[in-house]
Parts: C-alpha cells; sequence; structure tokens
C-alpha cells in the first residue's frame, strides 16, 4: 500500500522528480524498477524467507499440489507429502542468486526460488544430492571448511550441471514436484 503525498508543496517536488528521474535513471542502473517483485528488496532478510515460503506454498498451490505446513522447524512445508525446505534469493547485482543458511535437516527436498526483475528460477533438489554437492562442502559462516551451514551460488541461466536435473524454469521445477507424487527423485 503506497501513502499519498497530501502536502501541496511537497506533490509539488513529487510531480518535479518524476519529471525528472529519466534524465537521471537508466535501466541497466536499476533493474528492479517496476518490478513487480521490488517490493521485496526493502524487506528485512527475515521477511525475505517468509515471503519465500508463502510464494512457494502459494504457487504450488495454485498449481493444484498438496501444500501444508510442517509441523516442526526442520522442513518449512509438506509438498506433495515431502517434507521441503524453502529457500529464496532475489538477484543479487552480480547476477547470481545466493540460497543461504542450507543446513542438514529433517527433509526430504529443498526447493530453491529466485526471483530476478522480471522472472524466476527454481530447483527442487533432493537431500541425498545436496549432501553430495553442498551440505558439508560449501560452508557460509564458518569457513570454507565449515559444516553446520551452506549456501549455494548459482546463475539461474546457467546452473552448475548437477542441478538440471531438479529445474531451472518454473515448469521444470513443477514437473518434479509433480514426480515426486509418483516416488521419482525421492
Amino acid at each position: 500500500m503506497r501513502r499519498a503525498v497530501t502536502d501541496p508543496d511537497v506533490q509539488i517536488l513529487a510531480g518535479l522528480s518524476a519529471a525528472v528521474e529519466a534524465d537521471y535513471l537508466r535501466p541497466d542502473d536499476h533493474p528492479w524498477v517496476g518490478s513487480p517483485f521490488e517490493w521485496i528488496l526493502a524487506c528485512p532478510s527475515r521477511q525475505k524467507g517468509a515471503i519465500g515460503e508463502q510464494l512457494v506454498a502459494g504457487w504450488c498451490a495454485a498449481k493444484g499440489l498438496d501444500v501444508i505446513r510442517s509441523k516442526n522447524s526442520d522442513a518449512d512445508r509438506i509438498i506433495e507429502g515431502h517434507r521441503t525446505e524453502i529457500k529464496f534469493s532475489t538477484l543479487w547485482t552480480s547476477g547470481v542468486y545466493k540460497f543461504q543458511q542450507i543446513r542438514d535437516q529433517q527433509y526430504d527436498h529443498l526447493f530453491c526460488l529466485g526471483l530476478s526483475p522480471f522472472d524466476a528460477h527454481a530447483w527442487v533438489i533432493p537431500k541425498p544430492v545436496l549432501l553430495q554437492h553442498v551440505i558439508g562442502k560449501l560452508g557460509q559462516h564458518t569457513g570454507a571448511t565449515g559444516a553446520d551451514t551452506a549456501w549455494l551460488s548459482l546463475r539461474g541461466d546457467a546452473p552448475v550441471a548437477w542441478m538440471k536435473p531438479y529445474g531451472g524454469r518454473l515448469s521444470d521445477a513443477f514437473e518434479v514436484l509433480v514426480s515426486l507424487g509418483r516416488g521419482a527423485h525421492g
């Protein structure tokens, strides 16, 4: 919800600001301007995680998948009967997504949702694959050899080869989720 400017003098300044904005802003400098996801950038990290969880749960439900909240904090949601941890990232200025705080907890799959200004990417990665490539290998807070938390940094258009079977486009991630109901990938 946007607040309205009520002071007439401030309204004049706001109008002037809007008129000269194009002279100073280049789309490449501010790629999120006009994005339906721009508002998320202003939220604190903790809120961004909750927003990501809500977006994933809502998207899965809208696609007809069975989604319920997990009963404990080891997984965020139960999607198609599988305990699913959700990680969320907006696109960094370097052109990568960084999925952080990946831990070895009690979940079956990690759902990574990455939002760009006008696009989205997603992966549904089985826990054994994370243990093989991420957890205990890509330390976050404890240095390169740390095992407590990990993070995964990747480009949406060019993920590492081992991730390709688990998503990329939202439609690819949806196919992985549908296959979970049939017992594949898990």
